[in-house]
């Protein structure tokens, strides 16, 4: 009998152990006090516990009498056999074991069970690897009874519920992604620099850029040619920008800057850039030119902006795990390459929109069906190559069509639902093409950030800043949600980004001050 946890989710039928007491789930839940939920509520009270916390009569139980033993041993904690029961609804890192018809399985890749989905480890061979026969449960290191690593139940390393090392949500130093080496605080706000040219937003200098941005990206390094491979970045010249700061006044304030903490990176493409590495030469041209910007001005690393028709996928290139479309092939060599370079404190973030991510679920490239835009997905192959190497992905939540989520309705730019939907789906992982045996894994929380207009004026989809905090409200806390239930609950996603930092003072910084006062309920 599982001990009932906050942090994990609980579908029809299962039972769980809470204050002396056994409850049973109604229907989907997931941080709901067994004790609280009440008459009408999600849990109902089957029975009582036995002193240890099992069901009286509980064969996962070593200290009951109904608990088999055997040769395979489920009091030993160092049997290899024990395993969790595989459930419904539960999201699965890479590497963890279950068992399913009496049968161990190993995840093969980070992915959840959707409710309904019938993904379970028999029928999903891309999904989970057979390893054996389990034993009869027990007192052992993953059997969801609360007592050791693996439970679920949030008290010990390994729970997967973002409070402790191994968690995956990297926020601890062995979690296997970006975490406290980001440099990042937990919770971060990430915005656009308007750097060499100038709109109507006005024109920013580095050394005026509110402390309230954790990251900028300095907007926009832009190629020599689409295919050239080959990027350069300038200075707004004087004679669009008034009181433009001199190169020496630039690079003082990006130190500054750094030595409070704050990233300052490199942004590449935007809606005029179009960057195609079609070529071996174009990928060695970009890793030199992109090298040469960040040691010039000494910066922290690189934001992929790449839009329009940077990125496609040619015909017969269906699965974003083995991609080979040259402009994908080639911009993932040039990303490894310079994260090789710099190392570890390389901070790399991408910003696609929504048409080349979570449009992924429902058409990837021209599709196996054909006729869909070759450019739907596309930045899935980058995404999922640099998976470990990635220290944010902010979606462009806005300029966005309608877009399918995981409860398959169509959701629309500018409302909390729309954000909690393609956010969902990054934290979840989802089906590419609704494929089952093309999962997309969920991505750690740590690397995700929410990308929005700043202001009115800055793009299509703005999202009132009430509306904006009841996604995260839902997201972080799975409060205020609205039509569409999340899977899980992510109190550790990294937070926000916005186009711009620009429209953001134009606009009297509604946008940084207002959600910097939201971030510090749960510590920066």
């Amino acid at each position: 009998m599982a001990v009932w946890s906050a942090s994990a989710v609980y579908t029809q039928g299962m039972k769980v152990s809470y204050e002396g007491k056994i409850y049973e789930a109604k229907w989907w839940t997931q941080g709901e006090t067994p004790s609280q939920s009440g008459q009408w509520g999600v849990w109902k009270e089957v029975g009582a516990c036995d002193d240890d916390g099992g069901a009286p009569t509980d064969p996962t139980d070593p200290t009951d009498p109904a608990d088999p033993g055997g040769p395979t041993d489920p009091t030993d904690p160092a049997d290899p056999s024990s395993c969790a029961v595989w459930r419904e609804g539960v999201t699965y890192q890479a590497g963890d074991v279950v068992s399913y018809s009496n049968i161990v399985y190993t995840a093969l890749v980070t992915h959840t069970a959707h409710v309904g989905a019938n993904w379970n480890p028999a029928s999903t061979p891309t999904l989970w690897e057979q390893k054996g026969e389990c034993d009869d449960g027990g007192n052992d290191p993953g059997d969801g009874d609360g007592d050791n690593p693996g439970d679920g139940d949030g008290d010990t390393p390994g729970d997967g519920d973002g409070d402790n090392p191994g968690d995956g949500d990297g926020d601890n130093p062995d979690d296997g992604g970006p975490g406290p080496d980001s440099g990042l605080p937990k919770h971060a706000l990430i915005g656009y620099l308007h750097a060499s040219f100038a709109n109507g937003s006005g024109y920013v200098r580095m050394a005026d850029v509110s402390n309230d941005w954790d990251v900028i990206n300095l907007s926009f390094a832009e190629p020599t040619s689409p295919t050239s491979g080959e990027v350069e970045f300038h200075l707004c010249p004087v004679s669009e920008c008034a009181n433009v700061e001199s190169e020496a006044e630039f690079k003082a304030a990006i130190r500054a800057k750094q030595a409070k903490g704050k990233k300052v990176l490199i942004s590449i493409g935007g809606a005029n850039g179009q960057v195609q590495l079609t070529s071996s030469e174009a990928k060695d041209a970009f890793v030199r030119s992109v090298s040469a910007i960040i040691d010039k001005y000494g910066l922290d690393g690189l934001d992929i902006d790449f839009e329009g028709h940077s990125l496609y996928l040619d015909s017969g290139d269906n699965d974003f795990r083995n991609p080979t479309t040259p402009v994908i092939v080639n911009l993932i060599a040039a990303l490894k390459e310079l994260k090789a370079k710099y190392g570890a404190g390389f901070v790399l973030t991408m910003a696609p929109e929504t048409f080349f991510v979570q449009n992924g679920y429902s058409f990837y490239g021209s599709g196996k069906w054909g006729g869909a835009d070759p450019r739907c997905g596309a930045y899935l192959p980058v995404i999922y190559a640099m998976r470990n190497d990635l220290t944010l992905l902010h979606v462009q939540d806005y300029n966005s069509g309608p877009i399918v989520g995981l409860d398959d309705q169509y959701h629309t730019m500018g409302t909390a639902d729309f954000h909690v939907a393609m956010t969902d789906m990054l934290l979840a992982g989802f089906p590419v093409q609704k494929d089952s045996n093309m999962m997309f894994p969920a991505l750690k929380q740590s690397q995700i950030a929410i990308g929005l207009p700043s202001s009115v004026n800055a793009g299509g989809g703005f999202t009132s800043v009430q509306d904006v905090q009841t996604a995260l409200d839902c997201l972080m806390k799975k409060e205020n949600c609205g039509t569409y239930q999340p899977k899980g609950v992510y109190p550790n996603m990294r937070g926000l980004m916005t186009w711009s930092i620009n429209w953001d003072k134009f606009n009297d910084y509604e946008f940084s001050k207002s959600h910097k006062a939201y971030f510090e309920q749960f510590g920066l």
